[in-house]
């Protein structure tokens, strides 16, 4: 593809500070793990930071320090990526899949209270493409019916949410640093909690449940419970030290290449574009996800897939329901019409920091020539059915 869907910024500040970590004796559990975790907490607030493999990892660790177990059911969105729900079934709970709010394409809270029952132990809440969830409604709902939240912030470093950063509102948050990230380790991610008993179980977890202080030979074959290969590399950690600190900066790009994406989109009738500016909210761009027009269908949105793909321009479908993917095949869920209207006609475009404004206008006019030839709108075109 001449025009990819994600790439990784990594400038020389990173490579060589990965250099100088290669060329010490620490390339794991040294100094650049903690390092990057108070790194993470000072930029959220939050007072316990603990880096782990990936973002996955963190959501698997976040439901086992909670104790979710066989038996549990957690509240989770089905317009996402499938880790979310993937971790919850690693626990033996079960994910219990809620309807998502049309123009957020978040959690709607209404859904979600109307999905708690008894065996209700979590919501899992998911800052959808870097836009956070209605978190005043969500924690509301958590106290009323006595239930654990959980943010999956995995897109959203950096949003803010009445002027109070995601991850900094649920017993536990998790970030993801894949490299389609805002900020990247290459793969890992990092589970924030305010509490110092989940921070300490976790970071035994992530260490084959050895004490949280057993660096030193004499404890190290000791294992006080079941854990897990979950490190972060020093490695991973100095490339994330390197990358939070140029963040503001990604931030901003970011924005400005959503912004370009509206310019050139926005007079399309046959496009729903994502919101830009939304009151007591800053969003993290994740990626640039549009959705057509109500009128189109998803043989529609895979026309436009093929057309730029042969265009070499690559693109995604965003996302792909997860009780209908083959892995939950047989698992019972309860009707899901906004996710599976929705879903059927996002198309994720080619967003990174390093995309060019030519590389966008080229996107937009294929995608523009590609929309020409799908049928019209009957309201538009003065069509009436």
């Amino acid at each position: 593809m001449k025009i990819p869907l994600s790439a990784p910024d990594i400038t020389e500040p990173e490579i060589a500070a990965v250099a100088a970590v290669l060329r010490s004796p620490h390339l794991s559990l040294g100094p650049k793990l903690a390092e990057f975790e108070t790194a993470i907490s000072l930029y959220t607030g939050v007072p316990h930071a603990i880096a782990v493999s990936s973002g996955t990892a963190g959501l698997h660790l976040a439901l086992l320090a909670l104790g979710i177990t066989q038996g549990d059911e957690v509240l989770v969105p089905s317009f996402t990526f499938i880790a979310a729900a993937n971790a919850i079934r690693y626990v033996g709970a079960t994910p219990v899949f809620v309807d998502i709010d049309p123009e957020s394409l978040n959690l709607s809270p209404a859904a979600v209270e109307q999905a708690i029952t008894p065996r209700t132990r979590a919501i899992l809440a998911v800052h959808t493409f870097g836009r956070p969830a209605d978190m005043h409604a969500l924690l509301a709902l958590a106290r009323r019916h006595h239930l654990f939240l959980v943010e999956d912030a995995c897109e959203a470093i950096g949003a803010q949410y009445h002027n109070q950063p995601a991850g900094s509102f649920g017993d536990l948050a998790v970030f993801a640093f894949y490299p389609n990230k805002q900020i990247t380790t290459g793969e890992g991610g990092i589970v924030l909690t305010p509490r110092p008993d989940l921070a300490a179980r976790i970071r035994s977890l992530r260490n084959q449940g050895r004490p949280e202080a057993s660096s030193n030979s004499t404890n190290w074959f000791q294992h006080e419970k079941l854990g897990y290969n979950y490190r972060l590399a020093d490695i991973a950690c100095t490339l994330g030290i390197t990358q939070l600190a140029r963040l503001p900066e990604i931030l901003a790009r970011r924005e400005h290449i959503a912004r370009l994406y509206h310019q050139h989109l926005a007079p399309n009738p046959n496009l729903v574009l994502p919101t830009l500016d939304v009151p007591n909210l800053s969003i993290s761009w994740f990626v640039y996800v549009i959705r057509l027009a109500p009128h189109l269908t998803s043989t529609d949105r895979d026309r436009i897939v093929h057309h730029l793909q042969q265009s070499g321009i690559s693109c995604g479908r965003y996302f792909a329901p997860i009780h209908l993917q083959p892995a939950y095949a047989g698992h019972p869920h309860s009707p899901l019409p906004i996710t599976e209207s929705e879903a059927a006609r996002t198309l994720a475009l080619p967003f990174f920091n390093r995309i060019t404004e030519a590389q966008i206008a080229e996107v937009c006019d294929t995608l523009q020539t590609a929309l020409a030839s799908l049928p019209a709108d009957p309201v538009h075109s003065g069509i009436h059915a």
